[in-house]
């Protein structure tokens, strides 16, 4: 955590002060958005997705322990079980009625904004479709470690478990995507970035 986060009081701080929030927004809402971008390829879902990730931080402010990891860290713990429990909404309803009903509209300027960050972002989306075959606790490590680009620790933060287990899992994912890598006989874009998540480029 960096001297203005610290000086700034954090996220509990923010939500008791609109200023402040104003300002925690501000901070994070870019690093937030490319999270998302690097997760879905639709400028109002983007949108959407981002404004609830700063919703949940008013309910869960609480949470967030200094010590742990950065704010940025704890923001993408929010952000993946927003986008999580996003998935599973739209697994459950007909995508046709979900993208009729219930959506804000934006402004062109707001689409044009959010479609150039999700297009800047389409290498991590490619990376995250390379990473689909492991298994969960591994490809979620290996997603906020080798695309995120957080650290060991604050991968262990935004998802609740221990450092070494945080280790442990980006072991195995990074020796199962070099597996995997040789097994292919030609080189691909998504190999290529496959040896970003092995920690080989």
């Amino acid at each position: 955590m960096d001297d203005a986060e610290r000086l700034r009081g954090g996220p509990a701080a923010a939500v008791g002060d609109p200023g402040l929030f104003e300002e925690f927004y501000r901070r994070h809402v870019d690093a937030v958005l490319r999270f998302v971008a690097r997760r879905v390829d639709d400028p109002h879902t983007a949108a959407d997705l981002t404004a609830e990730i700063f919703l949940a931080v008013l309910d869960s402010a609480g949470t967030y322990r200094p010590h742990l990891g950065s704010e940025t860290a704890w923001l993408y713990g929010i952000a993946r079980n927003v986008v999580s429990s996003e998935r599973r909404r739209v697994a459950r309803e007909t995508e046709r009625d979900r993208r009729i009903s219930g959506r804000r509209l934006l402004e062109p300027d707001d689409i044009a904004r959010i479609e150039d960050k999700l297009d800047a972002e389409s290498p991590g989306r490619r990376v995250l479709a390379a990473l689909a075959r492991l298994p969960e606790g591994e490809r979620a490590v290996m997603e906020l470690i080798a695309v995120d680009q957080l650290t060991v620790t604050e991968a262990a933060a935004a998802l609740g478990i221990r450092q070494v287990t945080a280790r442990v899992r980006l072991h195995r994912a990074r020796k199962a995507l070099r597996e995997e890598t040789h097994c292919r006989a030609a080189q691909t874009p998504e190999a290529s970035l496959v040896y970003v998540a092995r920690g080989e480029a």
